[in-house]
């Protein structure tokens, strides 16, 4: 059929897209520090996973030279549900943090590959009101893969942890019930997705000179704009406390206290940050929007900027107290989830304004790009400071660490009323 019902693939679609994406950069985290892997392995080795969401804008033109982008999709949820079993594989093995590295790294490949193809998709199979209308969608079934894996999974490791005496094991049922999961989403997609007469086979090799051409004017004509250079710091500095942040908050929770970490089962972790950390971050992202669309960008930025790095101190004073209430310490993770979601939105929005002209969307995925590659860095060498220097001195770092983030956020140039619904 050329046309089907949105509600039967949108939400499902968006759901599979965010699944392998909290996997690499959420699940595997817990996992290996389950398994005992140090820190600075788990944040160097993790944070090296982002690469293939920095680099994809460069190989996104083989979606437009080769196939359909609904061929695309079923192929590439297929060999992630592959590639999910495959680390199922890999966890009983002696050189498990090696072999399911580097089945992730493929994983992760095939995800920001499976981006691609699917927000291509979404625009060749809906009008633009529908669009519009399914945009919410979405991003809620999204979020609900991230609350699902960071939260869910999480919890489900914790509770057969607990009744099977073994990580190991919790671990693998885990990635076999993940890589099952998959591969039925994967067989409802290639029966189910619509034939839109738009999504028509790519040229191949015959216009590959052409668009490589293009491509590469493309690059140029983003690295042209006026103030191209505090832009890309921005890009890269806005998030730097929050990338080492995230890589550690995990680890944090699960340390014991005696290593200086609150010493909470994978379930409570899985409970207070996967769950009500997440449900938080969506409902300030939420919160941060409505704000934007009322008073616009650069009247909001300010307040945006303090609340994305003040409730970092929240993670200083759980490190300095040590809690043992769940309550008190999913409390202090919502406050700075909460601010983390409201934070986050001024960066979109800031992604968006820079895009903004005649190649608006190329020019959002190299924004993007530059996105993930500000994520990846700071991560990589986040775990190392922290075992040298401990997680108060580390939580304290964190929030010096938001000086260069000001420092851009007041350099860059928003026009008046920029985001204002009514300017709109």
């Amino acid at each position: 059929m050329t046309t089907r019902s949105p509600w039967g693939w949108v939400p499902s679609l968006y759901f599979a897209q965010g699944l392998p994406y909290v996997t690499v950069m959420s699940l595997s985290v817990v996992l290996y520090k389950n398994l005992g892997i140090s820190n600075t392995d788990i944040a160097l080795y993790t944070s090296w996973l982002n690469l293939p969401w920095v680099i994809k804008p460069l190989w996104s033109p083989l979606a437009e030279l080769f196939g359909t982008k609904r061929a695309w999709i079923a192929v590439l949820q297929f060999f992630i549900g592959a590639a999910l079993a495959g680390v199922a594989l890999t966890i009983p093995t002696d050189r498990v943090f090696q072999l399911s590295v580097a089945v992730l790294w493929l994983m992760a490949f095939a995800s920001a590959s499976h981006d691609i193809a699917a927000d291509g998709f979404y625009m060749l199979a809906l009008p633009q009101h529908s669009q519009a209308a399914f945009v919410g969608v979405r991003s809620t079934f999204y979020r609900l893969a991230n609350i699902a894996g960071q939260g869910g999974l999480i919890y489900l490791a914790g509770e057969l942890t607990e009744r099977t005496g073994s990580a190991v094991t919790a671990w693998g049922w885990v990635f076999w019930a993940l890589a099952t999961l998959f591969t039925l989403l994967a067989t409802w997609h290639a029966l189910w997705l619509p034939r839109p007469a738009s999504d028509v086979r790519g040229p191949g090799f015959t216009a590959a000179r052409g668009l490589v051409v293009e491509f590469f004017a493309v690059f140029a004509s983003f690295f042209r704009k006026p103030g191209i250079a505090v832009i890309l710091g921005f890009l890269l500095l806005y998030r730097f406390p929050e990338a080492q942040l995230l890589k550690l908050a995990s680890p944090f929770l699960l340390d014991a206290v005696d290593q200086g970490g609150l010493g909470l089962s994978t379930k409570a972790v899985g409970l207070a940050y996967g769950i009500v950390g997440i449900a938080a971050l969506t409902l300030g992202g939420l919160v941060g929007g409505w704000v934007i669309s009322r008073v616009g960008l650069k009247r909001a930025l300010w307040p945006l900027v303090a609340a994305m790095h003040l409730p970092n101190v929240a993670f200083l004073l759980l490190a300095l107290t040590h809690p043992t209430d769940l309550i008190v310490i999913s409390a202090a993770l919502a406050v700075e989830q909460f601010g983390y979601g409201l934070g986050f939105t001024a960066y979109l929005m800031f992604m968006i304004h820079v895009a903004d002209g005649p190649q608006k969307t190329s020019h959002y995925a190299i924004c993007t790009g530059f996105m993930a590659l500000g994520m990846m860095i700071p991560g990589m060498w986040s775990g190392w400071l922290q075992d040298h220097i401990g997680y108060v001195p580390f939580f304290a770092w964190v929030l010096i660490a938001t000086l260069p983030s000001v420092a851009m956020a007041a350099l860059i140039q928003i026009p008046d009323g920029f985001g204002r619904k009514d300017v709109a």
